[in-house]
């Protein structure tokens, strides 16, 4: 189960990436706001010092990522 969360917490990040490479910035803006709640759901509920880890690392790629699409939208 620890896995799957970070499984599907992976395709949906490659999926704003693939996204972000079709630049269909609206479409990649809407899923970023979703995996960033599912991330706060998870940093909620969890205490342990991995799982922080791992979420902190999600954290900060979706924060590149937001930048991206930020720098995206401001170019069209």
């Amino acid at each position: 189960m620890e896995n799957d969360k970070y499984s599907l917490l992976k395709a949906s990040v490659q999926e704003i990436i693939d996204l972000i490479a079709a630049k269909n910035g609206k479409e990649a803006n809407n899923k970023l706001v979703e995996v960033s709640e599912q991330l706060d759901d998870l940093l909620d509920f969890s205490d342990e010092d991995d799982d922080l880890i791992e979420i902190s690392k999600y954290q900060v790629l979706l924060n590149q990522l937001q930048q991206k699409i930020v720098g995206m939208n401001g170019q069209s």
